[in-house]
């Protein structure tokens, strides 16, 4: 990636309006991650991927609910950096889940205490570190697996969350945090908001003896949602 100063000012063209559009949006989204309590003081960062392959991602050590349309930082498809501030230290993390699900237009990744303290926890299972407490976790977040440690910003992150081979657009990041994917950014924050639930739920019920969704209950959700789960042995 790019790393001198670029032209800080969004070239003009017929594409314009529509990026303008998404810069608001990611103006609103910031709001709303801090409005749900996702994002203490200036930690995590969110994206929005244009039709033209831009990425539109907030600047590194920038508070999620106070954000400058005019100083997000926009990139190549390849994750060149083009205008606005310095981006997050997380591009290649963001890149790499375009990647994964790549008709999704929007990454959350967001250091909220409940997802963080799961992330600190052995994973209930390969394909998700969650287990599927709640129809709304697999209905709107679907299976979550554990990305390994890696320090923030590390390159290697992306690559640990490529290596993943079944299909998720959720994932806890270990001793970290969570991200996720969506169509849009108001499906990724509310992805966000249900790993944090569902994090929350799991650590409340460590050790109890509590009762999983079935695997036919799972697999009548994803099928009308159309969520990820890979069915396990249990």
């Amino acid at each position: 990636m790019t790393t001198t100063q670029p032209d800080t000012t969004l070239s003009a063209g017929s594409d314009a309006p529509v990026a303008l559009a998404l810069l608001e949006e990611l103006v609103d989204a910031g709001k709303k991650v801090v409005a749900a309590g996702l994002s203490p003081g200036s930690s995590g960062n969110i994206s929005a991927r244009g039709g033209d392959g831009r990425v539109f991602i907030t600047p590194g050590g920038s508070s999620l609910g106070a954000l400058d349309p005019d100083r997000i930082s926009v990139l190549s498809p390849d994750g060149e950096w083009l205008s606005g501030d310095r981006p997050s230290k997380e591009v290649g993390l963001h890149l790499a889940f375009y990647r994964k699900n790549p008709t999704h237009h929007a990454v959350v990744h967001v250091h909220s205490a409940q997802a963080v303290a799961a992330s600190c926890v052995l994973p209930w299972s390969e394909s998700s570190a969650l287990p599927p407490l709640t129809p709304y976790f697999v209905m709107r977040a679907g299976q979550t697996p554990l990305v390994p440690y890696r320090a923030p910003g590390s390159a290697e992150l992306g690559t640990l969350l490529l290596a993943i081979d079944h299909p998720f657009s959720s994932a806890l990041l270990q001793n970290h945090g969570q991200v996720t994917s969506a169509r849009s950014l108001s499906g990724a924050i509310d992805a966000a908001i249900e790993v944090e639930e569902a994090s929350r739920i799991t650590l409340i019920t460590a050790g109890q003896d509590r009762r999983l969704l079935t695997d036919d209950e799972i697999s009548e959700l994803t099928e009308r949602y159309g969520s990820d789960w890979t069915l396990v042995n249990r």
